[in-house]
This record gives structure tokens, C-alpha cells and sequence, in this order.
């Protein structure tokens, strides 16, 4: 771990912590939801974990406020209504409105104050939401998931090309990666600012960035338990590069 920035903040925002109605599901989400945790905990680390749904938007700002950089993971479906979307769609989900507007209050504020943001699965969705874009509300599910099988095996292992100049290359150091993804919505219209990142040998795409913010979505789970062991380690060390860079800037403005 770099020396030189110690005792860096990371946010950990899911949407809930409570799903009586779906233990199958919620069981699966907090697996997870927690080796985000554990791993930027062995990565030097200081975790805060929010649940959006489980606080009002306000107070999500708040118990963030202080966070060095942010990691939106997976969940529910955005709700249609903030991107222009309707309901009544093939595999629609829950929504959590409260989590989204939180979300995408915290996707729009660290575009503003250059806050290093990870967004995984339904957090690659808030971040374009919340930067303007939409989505495809479904999607034929072909490699993205695994259809018809327990929770435990929803997830599907594909290949995933990345951009040769973008950040997640940078970070993984390999262009050409296999990934696990359990999606059935994708983006559609990139939000401003956004480019796309990486796509699925069926085109579609699976990471975005933001053209000069430090802000990437990535639309498989690196957190996966059978996902490539450095997956995530690699992108949580991506976020501590892009906070230690930024916090050298600021401090030489300060000196």
C-alpha cells in the first residue's frame, strides 16, 4: 500500500439491508456486498457501509461526507421513472426510490468535487442515470445470466474486451478479462460525460467511464466469490491511485 495517504475513507453504498420477502436473493447480495468490505478492509481501507433505502437521501450525503471515495454495488432495478422509463417490463424487480435518488445524489456530487467512484452492476446503472443516460430495460439474457438455475449459480462467467487507453485497463492491466455478470438491463444512452469502457463479445456494454472525472462502472461482479482472485483488489487499488492523485493536486494548490 502507498505510504504517502494513509487512513483513506471508502463508502460502501448498497440498497438495503432488508429483504424478508426474497431471503434467497438477499442472502446472495450480502456475500457480495461484503467481500467489498473484507477486501478494501485488507487493502488499508477505513469502510463505511451505507444502505441507501434503509436512510433518507439527506442523511445518506451525510453519513458519506467525509468518504475518500465511493463504491456503489449491485441490487434492484433502478426505478424506471429517472430515466424516463415505464414499469411493467419483462424481469422487472423491487424498486427502492429512496436508494436511487440517494445514489444518484452521490454519483452527481462526486462529479462535482472529483470524489473517486466505483460503480458495480446497478452502480454502473445509477452513474449513467444520474449523469442523463437511460437504459435498455431488458435484455435477451444470452451470456449476461444464467436463466433458470438457484441463486446461487445466477451468475454467468463471460469475456470482456476493454478499451486500450481506458482506466480499467490501466488498473487490470490486461485488455482482454473474463468476468461474471448477473444483468438483465444495460445501457442504452451514455450519460454526458461518459464513454464507454468495455464491451461483451455481443457488443453490448460493460464499463463505463467518465471522460475526465475519476467515475467507472463496471456491469459484471468483481466481487463474485469464483471471479479472478486480483479482480477486485485491482480495481479498489484503481480507486486508492485516483483519490492519492487527486489529494497530491490539492495538496500543491494548498502549499
Amino acid at each position: 500500500m502507498n505510504q504517502e495517504f494513509t487512513n483513506r475513507m471508502l463508502a460502501v453504498v448498497e440498497v438495503t439491508t432488508v429483504r424478508p420477502d426474497r431471503p434467497a436473493y438477499h442472502a446472495k447480495v450480502q456475500v457480495l456486498n461484503a467481500r467489498v468490505v473484507t477486501e478494501a478492509d485488507k487493502a488499508g481501507w477505513t469502510v463505511t457501509r451505507v444502505a441507501a433505502a434503509d436512510v433518507t437521501p439527506a442523511a445518506l450525503l451525510r453519513l458519506t461526507a467525509d468518504a475518500d471515495a465511493l463504491v456503489i454495488v449491485g441490487g434492484e432495478d433502478v426505478t424506471p421513472n429517472f430515466y424516463g422509463g415505464f414499469t411493467g417490463y419483462e424481469g422487472e424487480t423491487a424498486h427502492f426510490a429512496a436508494a436511487d435518488e440517494g445514489q444518484i445524489a452521490l454519483v452527481q456530487r462526486a462529479l462535482a468535487l472529483g470524489t473517486p467512484l466505483l460503480g458495480i452492476c446497478r452502480g454502473l446503472q445509477i452513474i449513467n442515470v444520474a449523469l442523463g443516460g437511460n437504459l435498455v430495460q431488458h435484455i435477451d439474457d444470452g451470456i449476461h445470466k444464467n436463466i433458470g438455475v438457484p441463486i446461487d449459480q445466477i451468475l454467468s462467467t463471460h469475456d470482456v474486451t476493454l478499451s486500450n487507453d481506458s482506466t480499467l485497463a490501466a488498473s487490470l492491466g490486461r485488455v482482454d478479462i473474463s468476468v461474471q455478470s448477473a444483468h438483465h438491463q444495460i445501457v442504452d444512452r451514455l450519460g454526458s460525460g461518459l464513454v464507454a469502457a468495455a464491451h461483451a463479445p455481443d457488443g453490448l456494454i460493460e464499463a463505463l467511464e467518465h471522460e475526465i472525472a475519476p467515475i467507472t462502472g463496471v456491469q459484471w461482479h468483481p466481487e463474485a466469490p469464483d471471479a479472478p482472485v486480483d479482480q477486485l483488489a485491482l480495481l479498489l487499488a484503481g480507486l486508492a491511485a485516483q483519490h492519492d492523485a487527486r489529494a497530491r493536486v490539492t495538496n500543491a494548490l494548498a502549499a
